[in-house]
């Protein structure tokens, strides 16, 4: 029985490590699947959906620190709880989740592996027999290091680096891209579906205007900057000013500047009257906006249709342009 604790506490730890991991890469990602959890149609807890991203940043160093204090045994009472109250709310979730039918993917682990409802349920159900199976073998659960001391700093160094990656992605993007825009992609292949798949990696994607759709004209052209914005009302204002001197140099340098985002033209308008912005806005889904860059606004170069290179608008000033 020692050994088989040991085992589902050295198992549940890293599952803990690597989900808060992939997760705290992308917590602004993670933040807009808890938007969709507290929406109306869910959990109908819309007032926290302002402190979303608040709260997803909790959640995933927290996540972590559990995984890491689990394996090193320490705080033993405070981390058999801690862990076994989380697992009893996300099971719950996600059973309510897949039962009916309310959110597709519960983002567990982020893009980088998308799971189905039931599968996510599933999952949870062997962490809580798992957890459990700690939880009443608790005599079993002993420290790692002696002296316990060394398992504290050990901790708070870990607390100290999650704090400072965190801070790092939010400030500028996600360090890990496991998203369908990433650097690299060919747009077009991604708007094809893989074998096996309905739907394609890339959709509700294009470039719409009141004219008609652009999507095939500015893909095929050789240079592109994409300004993105998926709400301009919740867009930062001193993002505006920092990509506009990058905007001025994309033009100088022959660029075909547009912009995407799902606000309507009062909102797009007001914009360029604001900020001296001549480029065209179009117009296409705010998910798929959100998922191209984690930046609102943000930058991303496309070349022959080829996403070339993305940035924060805190990073303006890094993009590369030919």
């Amino acid at each position: 029985m020692k050994a088989i604790v040991g085992i589902a506490r050295i198992f549940v730890g890293i599952f803990f490590i690597i989900s808060g991991f992939i997760k705290m890469n992308d917590p602004v990602g993670f933040s807009y699947k808890l938007q969709e959890y507290f929406g109306e149609d869910v959990l109908n807890l819309p007032f926290l959906q302002p402190f979303a991203l608040g709260i997803a940043v909790f959640v995933v160093i927290y996540e972590l620190l559990l995984g890491v204090m689990l394996i090193l045994g320490y705080r033993k009472k405070f981390t058999m709880w801690s862990l076994l109250l989380m697992i009893i709310f996300f099971t719950f979730l996600t059973f309510y989740s897949a039962y009916f039918n309310k959110v597709t993917d519960c983002g567990c682990f982020g893009d980088a592996l998308p799971l189905t409802p039931w599968q996510s349920f599933w999952k949870d159900v062997v962490l809580l027999v798992l957890i459990l199976l700690i939880f009443i073998k608790g005599k079993y659960f002993k420290p790692l290091f002696e002296p316990s001391s060394a398992n504290k700093w050990i901790v708070f160094l870990v607390f100290i680096g999650c704090l400072g990656f965190t801070y790092h992605v939010l400030m500028h993007l996600p360090a890990i891209d496991f998203r369908a825009y990433k650097e690299g992609t060919v747009i077009r292949e991604g708007m094809q579906p893989k074998e096996g798949e309905i739907i394609p990696p890339i959709h509700d994607f294009g470039f719409y205007n009141r004219e008609g759709d652009d999507t095939d004209e500015i893909l095929e052209e050789e240079k592109v900057l994409l300004v993105v914005a998926y709400n301009l009302s919740k867009s930062e204002n001193q993002g505006w000013s920092k990509i506009k001197s990058a905007v001025q140099k994309a033009e100088k340098k022959g660029y075909r500047v547009v912009a995407l985002s799902a606000s309507g033209p009062t909102e797009t308008n007001q914009v360029k009257e604001t900020y001296g912005f001549n480029f065209p806005f179009y117009f296409t889904d705010e998910t798929a906006i959100k998922t191209i860059v984690r930046s609102n606004p943000g930058l991303v170069t496309i070349e022959d249709g080829v996403i070339i290179q993305k940035v924060h608008y805190n990073d303006a000033d890094d993009l590369e342009l030919k």
